[in-house]
Formats: C-alpha cells, sequence, structure tokens
C-alpha cells in the first residue's frame, strides 16, 4: 500500500523533472503550499530537482507561507462571523483542542509558531492560532519566522546531505 505523502512528493518531483526551468520554482513553490510537504519539504524537492539551493528554498517558503497567509485570513473572517453570530452558543471543547490550548498557554505564540512543524502542518498550527483569537498579524508573523526557518534548516540539512552522497 503506497503512502498518500510519499506519492505528492515523488509526483512533484516528476513533475519538477518535466516542466522548462523557468517553471520549475513555480512547481516547488505549489508543493510548499502542500501540508505535510511544507516550505521545506518542497525545498528539498527542489534541490533533488537540481534547482539552485536557493531558489529552491525561496520558492517553497513563499509557497508556505502564501498558504498559511490565505489559512489564517480565512479563519480569522470565519472565527469573528461565528463570534458575533447571535445567539452562538458555547460547545464543549474537544480533546484535541484542550491538548492545543495547553500548548498553546504554555509556549505562546512564538513557542507554539516555531515548534508546530516538529507535529502538524503550519497551515493546521496557523488555524488552531488564529480560531482562539490570536491576532491575524501576529499568527503571520511567528507563522513566517517559523517557514523560514525551518526551511533554511532542512535545505542546509539537504545539501549537506547532497555533498556526503556526491
Amino acid at each position: 500500500m503506497s503512502n498518500p505523502v510519499t506519492d505528492l512528493v515523488l509526483g512533484f518531483q516528476r513533475l519538477v523533472a518535466d516542466v522548462p526551468d523557468l517553471v520549475q520554482p513555480l512547481i516547488v513553490a505549489l508543493a510548499g503550499a502542500v501540508p505535510f510537504i511544507e516550505g521545506e519539504g518542497a525545498a528539498a524537492i527542489g534541490i533533488i530537482g537540481g534547482i539552485h539551493p536557493v531558489v529552491a528554498a525561496l520558492a517553497g517558503a513563499i509557497g508556505n507561507l502564501l498558504c498559511v497567509v490565505v489559512v489564517v485570513l480565512a479563519t480569522s473572517r470565519v472565527r469573528t462571523a461565528v463570534t458575533t453570530r447571535r445567539g452562538a452558543s458555547e460547545k464543549a471543547p474537544t480533546a484535541r483542542r484542550e491538548k492545543f490550548e495547553k500548548a498553546y498557554h504554555r509556549y505562546g505564540t512564538p513557542g507554539v509558531s516555531l515548534l508546530g512543524p516538529l507535529l502538524l502542518p503550519t497551515q493546521f498550527t496557523a488555524a488552531a492560532l488564529t480560531s482562539t483569537g490570536v491576532s491575524p498579524a501576529r499568527v503571520i508573523g511567528w507563522q513566517a519566522l517559523a517557514i523560514v526557518l525551518w526551511t533554511a534548516g532542512i535545505t542546509t540539512i539537504a545539501l549537506g546531505l547532497i555533498r556526503l552522497t556526491a
């Protein structure tokens, strides 16, 4: 049985190899917008596909960040609509929600943003932060920093591994 994430990664790798050089960064950016691939996975796809590492990292991070911005803005609008709706009743929080809120109270927006990619895609973390009432600008700022740091770190590791095998 195949793994859907592995299939996506391999599909993006084939697509990068099949398109003209000028289009390759766009494919990497598109891959960066996919949860579980993210900017760092997209950068690795681009590097393996032969794209210059800086271009691959920038494309992957930009694709990831643009997706996160859309998620944050959409979640903010939904939250506003739900919280201002007349007669809205409070629901009991789910176990997953309670776990997130416990982590949020322990680490704050910076910690959840920077450590979140270890457990969840940035899109999920950003939506969860926004839905709890953290301002969209704060979420986007911390998510942008997390995306840049994770993408740069994984790009550096990928380059080191490629140099070791070459």
